[in-house]
């Protein structure tokens, strides 16, 4: 077998499986929006296309600050969101409209009852069944971009972002048609300013379960999965329960539910971020001999202050060259001590760990060999962390491995 493209984590090539999939989920995109153009008015829906849309990029950028120290792959990433935005959104449309019907005809409701129970009961199941499945998928196709809990809830919130911003526009459509432009302000307010993190902080009950299962062995994983799931399930239920029955009061107090996830989420992730920092400080300092790692590199890759400071000087002084170089060999770096991880939970072979090992530490290699000129001989004008200059590349076999 021919050996890794050495910069394999960087350069994220599409493949045919994942246009295949985009081309889908966009067509599914396509389906759902014709539905709310055949529901209303053309213009209320394009005026409902860009106040859903309006929010995203604020939101996207919210979601992925978080997943700063070791990103993840674009095309996953954009994967995730049009997923949620195409084929989840139409799929667990029409069942909902199925369910709703069901109940209208078969229990004899009127059609606001029949509307709260399917709402209450029957949207949840479906849409977070639907949502999770892509984190079903990553589990089994792309199980090594599973790091920890940040890289399910950062999964999470983008297919729950994409699959907020399909269903926002048929709400604002029913809004602009059934009440006119009070309503859509009202709903609006409701969706788009005050619970925009809604579908995100439901799925991530699934990303975080999904995301453990991924970094352990055994059939208790099938059950942490399915605990995640439940947990999915009940917060939608308790959201769209309280908002249905309650009314303003339930809904403020299922708003202030949402936050204690939020806030706990966020404490995961910086505690996810800690054992990163304690994964680098670790593994790293062992391959000194290399040339490619000191301690002031330990130390740098430690902190996001000292990364940001080690990048400002990168770019000072080697400008857009400089800045891609010192962007590579962070992430590089990071991945090593995620790739030790890996193999001590016994989640990849020897085999494997050899030749993504070496091809981190080229890329590592790479990087710095591409750095700004050493200090000395920087501007006077250059502020922040100073790395050495070039280090050799490394022979075969260079740097510790659990396997030997």
């Amino acid at each position: 077998m021919a050996s890794r493209d050495p910069r394999w984590v960087f350069k994220d090539r599409p493949s045919v499986a994942l246009i295949a999939g985009l081309v889908v989920t966009g067509l599914c995109a396509l389906a759902s929006f014709s539905f709310d153009v055949l529901n209303g008015d053309p213009v209320y829906f394009f005026i409902a296309l860009a106040l859903a849309l309006a929010p995203v990029p604020v939101l996207l950028a919210a979601v992925l600050a978080l997943d700063r120290m070791e990103p993840e792959p674009r095309s996953n990433l954009i994967f995730a969101f049009a997923w949620g935005a195409g084929v989840a959104v139409l799929v667990a449309g029409l069942v909902n409209s199925f369910n709703l019907i069901y109940i209208e005809n078969t229990v004899r409701l009127g059609y606001d009852s029949s509307r709260n129970i399917a709402a209450t009961f029957g949207a949840p199941v479906v849409e977070e069944t639907m949502k999770g499945l892509v984190l079903l998928g990553l589990l089994r196709f792309k199980r090594a971009e599973l790091d920890g809990p940040t890289d399910g809830i950062i999964y999470a919130s983008m297919v729950g972002l994409g699959f907020a911003m399909s269903e926002n526009v048929s709400y604002y459509v029913a809004a602009l048609d059934d009440m006119g432009a009070q309503g859509l302000a009202v709903t609006v307010v409701l969706r788009g300013i005050l619970s925009p993190f809604a579908h995100p902080l439901f799925t991530s009950m699934i990303g975080v379960a999904v995301a453990y299962a991924a970094q352990r062995q055994g059939r208790g994983r099938v059950v942490v999965i399915a605990a995640g799931w439940i947990g999915a399930m009940l917060l939608h239920g308790i959201w769209n329960g309280f908002a249905s029955y309650v009314g303003i009061g339930g809904l403020a107090v299922a708003y202030v539910l949402l936050m204690i996830v939020l806030f706990t989420l966020i404490g995961i992730v910086f505690r996810d971020r800690k054992r990163i920092v304690a994964l680098i400080q670790t593994y790293l300092p062992a391959y000194q001999a290399t040339g490619l790692v000191g301690p002031y590199d330990v130390a740098m890759l430690s902190s996001l202050p000292g990364r940001r400071q080690a990048r400002q000087w990168a770019r000072t002084n080697g400008g857009r060259a400089g800045l891609r170089a010192m962007n590579d060999y962070q992430l590089a770096a990071t991945e090593l001590g995620l790739l030790h991880e890996r193999a001590r939970r016994h989640m990849i072979g020897e085999r494997t760990f050899n030749e993504e090992q070496h091809a981190l530490l080229e890329c590592m290699a790479g990087a710095r060999a591409h750095f700004p000129v050493p200090a000395g001989q920087a501007s006077p004008d250059a502020r922040g962390y100073a790395p050495p200059g070039p280090a050799p590349q490394p022979p075969p076999g260079a740097g510790p491995s659990p396997y030997r």
